[in-house]
């Protein structure tokens, strides 16, 4: 296949050269985008969509070039397969869109579609397609990230629960694992090619193979087996830029360093960072340290590009990353602050392709977590995992609009050194415009007051602790010319016939804003925060407090200049009220609510949707002749403002209360009828094998016990061994291999032998471990031991597999059971095993391990037959090894204009060992473990909960014989609401 001459503007260095892209074609396809000399600096494309046109995508050493204009791509990383409803997608992108991201990073887990090998589920809540065309329609890219390995802390690093039990070597050129790949690939590329932004049928806009891959980085196979990636990709049709993300900047996978079949400039180099907040940013850019292991400086012609940066961090089991303190204390170390540091660190280094990682956490429902994480994968991110905007928002809103509406950002060169007192400061300036920008950064824990050399002169400044401003002089707002600014510009946009402006800060500082007017201007003060002078210099000087009043308006006129000049300046919280947005009469300016989802103009109206959750006017500047406001449906009284915008005259009402109901009413049955000696395990598996394709060594002697081997690859797991004549029988040693938190309980013709566990990670050696193996032994009861038939049951919580990223198949490591011995006496014992039954059809097969109520179906609101279990009360305090179901039932009734977030709390006494899932409406909603944590309140994502109807509730609860059980304390926690939102579908 050659690529045509409409795929790729592919620009190498400053000097733009044409460059062939060959794909299947060899060294002799067409050119892909005519020479050029440069691309100038100019205003950035409008957001994109399905649109039916051709799209170019190119790029040169400053930025990305889509249709031949500059692009700043500022991303956030979403997982909608940790957003089990996809109603709620729609709320995340729209989220993002509002707050100043042009696209959305999304990784596509293979084993969240593929229950078995040929088997490949692209429905429901793992719909891609419709995912794709809500980011087509909310206007974001799409960078694209299929794997086949993705790591993300999901179970096996994204690997498929089958895979571990195949022949051949992930991650290499091994051709059974490539087979594997391949037909993984293929149905990927069939929905990812329907939505590609070069066809014009999507907005797909980048595409990456693999993922961290140094394993094989200097060898031939990781060679081969990038070089059969690609051109697999390419095969099947997808024509966008590829890339790889470089774990830690090794300088792996630069252009060039593997066949790609004869294609030039299809590839960029990209790379991921996690810098601790505690440490010093960096300088990983274009104009860092370079070399091979600099950052962007290892491939010096394509633009810097981060994959993944830093917005948070996962916490282990224990909550050991943060002490104890779960992810709020993530929020907290990596503050808006921290980002303002570090994003502006790495726009003063020339990284234009900037992808947070995560923007929207979620939750690692079901089975999906990898070993290192709990169920909660808030990520300390800007949005938080109850879909609430956070303060972290405030710089990512700042500075995407900033790369969005003001184009000299997408071609910065570093500029002469500039030096203040006490402050790292990085000079920067676009050769087209002139402008020049300064990012100044305090790396102290005091405020730094200092004077800044610019070359509009010397200015006094004030940075805090471990934070940054940007500043700017010589900017382009509409037709007039900044001189300095000592807030920072957030965009300027044309509304109608005016320009406006917003200029931001921390709260009480002083704005301090000067153009250039070549004549006395007429200046109108519109709220009495701000004070003005124009001064012999042909100057015209603004200055407002930020935070007094929340906005400040300044009504610029004339001053050679026939169009006004709106100036707005406002603190971190006032900017992120306010949101631009593009349609096709012309920039709308909204001012006000808490979100702007949607707006259009129809005729004179301007129809806006969104979400308010404190009482506010709404404020919009659009353009001329638009005389009627019309909220999420209802037309409100306005006035003409001043400053020329639409105003209400009224306040919008605060968000009601929302109430919930106490959690009451609840059944209980005890199950285990596993540990029987007379229960029928006739029709589970015979574990008799004697291979395995599994890391961890079978056995002298045998018999292969994993669980994987078996066909269960996804939560408990059963076993049964049968042998005759426990006499002088001892002590029962069971081996076994598991995730973080594995836990093994043991049975002897029914008498409980014990439980063993895993130990909690600790901070600094275990953490990070994926996987754990220990030896339990039991001792044996005189009573127990007797001639005759006896039966050993083991129920192991085997949690998930581990993820692969050395490339070592580690996610093929045992789980379950590995080996029995026995103390005093040397029986033959015959095993069955049990896990899960058949994946559920729509919950998928992560949902459902192989407890014998899952088996049952006691987690199925539909299951009817709880009337006749045991009436119970929390708080409980039992004492029994084993599993008791608990089920209850409540109603929601929040209004249905009201978006309400709300979650599940458990808490008990913390030394009490027992564990629950968590099952609402049928869904595993994750693990509570009560005496390790740090996790106690668990979301429920609405569309899996009703919150206008009724809901079922099941808690499997895994109690140890050392302690008193719960559950303790149970119930409906609200974590968030507004006024407005989407309607939800149940699923």
């Amino acid at each position: 296949m050659a690529l045509s001459r409409r795929t790729f503007s592919a620009l190498a260095g400053s000097a733009a050269l044409g460059l062939g892209l060959g794909g299947s074609g060899g060294a002799g396809a067409p050119s892909a985008f005519a020479a050029r000399a440069s691309v100038p600096t100019g205003p950035a494309p409008l957001p994109p969509r399905a649109d039916g046109e051709q799209h170019t995508i190119g790029y040169d050493r400053y930025s990305l070039l889509v249709d031949g204009r500059r692009v700043v791509l500022w991303s956030g990383e979403f997982h909608p397969f940790r957003l089990p409803s996809p109603s709620l997608w729609r709320d995340i992108l729209q989220k993002m869109r509002a707050h100043g991201y042009n696209a959305v990073s999304i990784y596509v887990a293979w084993n969240y579609h593929s229950p078995a090998p040929g088997t490949y589920d692209f429905t429901g809540v793992r719909d891609l397609d419709l995912f794709l065309r809500m980011a087509a329609e909310t206007g974001l890219y799409v960078v694209l990230r299929p794997g086949p390995y993705i790591n993300a802390e999901v179970d096996g690093g994204g690997f498929p629960g089958w895979l571990t039990a195949t022949k051949g070597t992930a991650r290499t050129d091994d051709p059974a694992y490539l087979s594997y790949v391949d037909e993984w690939l293929t149905q990927v590329d069939r929905i990812a090619r329907r939505h590609l932004f070069t066809q014009g049928n999507g907005t797909i806009l980048l595409y990456q193979i693999e993922n961290e891959y140094d394993a094989h980085a200097d060898d031939v196979t990781g060679r081969r087996y990038m070089s059969h990636l690609f051109k697999k990709v390419r095969a099947d049709g997808i024509d966008v830029p590829l890339f790889h993300n470089d774990k830690g900047r090794n300088g792996d996978w630069v252009p060039g360093s593997f066949d790609t079949g004869g294609e030039k400039g299809g590839w960029l180099y990209g790379f991921d960072g996690y810098p601790s907040p505690t440490g010093t940013p960096p300088d990983w850019g274009t104009f860092g340290p370079g070399g091979a292991k600099g950052g962007a400086g290892a491939s010096p012609s394509t633009p810097g590009f981060v994959p993944e940066f830093g917005g948070g961090w996962f916490d282990p089991w224990g909550g050991a990353s943060f002490d104890g303190k779960g992810y709020g204390e993530a929020r907290r170390t990596r503050d808006a602050a921290y980002e303002r540091r570090f994003y502006l660190t790495n726009l003063a280094n020339g990284l234009t392709l900037h992808n947070v990682y995560m923007t929207f956490g979620g939750t690692s429902w079901g089975w999906l977590p990898a070993p290192v994480v709990y169920t909660s994968y808030d990520y300390g991110a800007a949005i938080d995992e109850a879909r609430n905007v956070t303060a972290k928002i405030a710089p990512m809103h700042q500075l995407g609009h900033l790369f969005q509406r003001v184009p000299d950002f997408a071609k910065l060169d570093r500029a002469e050194d500039v030096h203040a007192e006490g402050l790292k400061v990085y000079h920067l300036t676009n050769a087209d415009t002139g402008a020049h920008v300064y990012v100044a950064r305090n790396d102290g824990t005091d405020p730094v007051t200092s004077e800044l050399p610019t070359d509009a002169g010397r200015l006094r400044i004030t940075v805090p602790g471990k934070d940054a401003r940007l500043l700017t002089t010589g900017l382009k707002l509409g037709e007039r010319t900044l001189k300095y600014s000592t807030a920072q510009p957030v965009f300027c946009v044309t509304a109608g016939r005016q320009d406006v402006a917003l200029f931001t800060g921390r709260t009480d500082d002083m704005a301090e804003l000067v153009l250039k007017t070549p004549e006395e201007p007429s200046v109108t003060r519109l709220d009495p925060e701000a004070a003005w002078v124009y001064d012999e210099a042909d100057e015209l000087r603004v200055t407002s407090p930020l935070g007094s009043g929340g906005l400040t308006r300044v009504l610029v006129q004339k001053g050679g200049s026939d169009t006004p000049l709106v100036l707005l300046f406002g603190d971190d919280d006032t900017s992120v009220r306010l949101f631009p947005y593009d349609t096709p009469s012309g920039t709308l300016l909204v001012y006000g609510p808490a979100l702007l989802r949607h707006a259009e103009v129809r005729g004179s109206a301007v129809h806006l949707t969104g979400d308010v959750i404190d009482t506010t006017a709404i404020e919009v500047w659009g353009p001329r002749g638009t005389d009627t406001l019309v909220w999420n449906g209802r037309t409100l009284p306005t006035r003409v403002t001043l400053a020329g915008s639409l105003m209400t005259t009224g306040l919008q009402p605060a968000v009601p209360e929302v109430r919930l109901p106490a959690l009451g009413g609840w059944r209980m049955r005890r199950e285990n009828p596993e540990v029987g000696p007379s229960f029928d395990d006739s029709r589970w598996q015979v574990a008799d094998r004697r291979t395995s394709s599994s890391t961890t060594p079978v056995p002298a002697g045998g018999p292969v016990l994993f669980a994987d081997d078996y066909g269960f690859h996804y939560g408990d797991v059963w076993y049964r061994g049968t042998f005759s004549d426990s006499t002088g029988l001892e002590e029962i040693s069971l081996a076994y291999s598991s995730g973080t938190q594995g836990l093994l309980m043991a049975w002897l013709d029914g008498e409980p032998l014990g439980t063993h566990r895993m130990p909690v990670p600790d901070k600094n050696s275990t953490a990070r471990r994926g996987s754990w193996s220990a030896t339990a032994a039991f001792p044996v009861r005189e009573a127990l031991r007797s001639p005759g038939r006896h039966v050993l049951s083991v129920l192991v919580r085997r949690m998930q597999h581990d993820e692969d990223g050395g490339a070592r198949d580690t996610h093929k490591a045992a789980r379950g059971l590995v080996s029995a011995s026995f103390k005093g006496t040397s029986p033959k014992v015959s095993w069955r095993i049990q896990g899960e039954g058949p994946a559920d059809p729509v919950r998928g097969a992560m949902n459902n391990g192989g407890l014998f109520g899952e088996r049952e179906g006691w987690h199925l609101p539909g299951h009817r037959t709880d009337h006749g279990w045991e009436p119970v009360s929390f708080p409980r305090a039992a004492r029994y090894q084993g599993v008791t179901w608990y089920r209850t039932s409540f109603r929601l009734s929040v209004p249905a204009d009201v978006d309400a977030s709300i979650g599940l709390t458990l808490e008990d006494d913390r030394y009490r060992a027992y564990r629950a899932q968590i099952f609402l409406n049928g869904w595993n909603m994750g693990q509570y473990i009560n005496n390790v944590g740090p996790q106690h309140t668990f979301v429920l994502p609405n569309g899996v909960l009703r919150t206008r109807g009724t809901n079922t509730l099941a808690l499997a609860v895994l109690s140890e014989f050392t302690t008193l059980s719960g559950p303790g304390d149970v119930r409906l926690t609200l974590l968030g609401r507004t006024s407005g939102g989407l309607p939800v579908t149940s699923v």
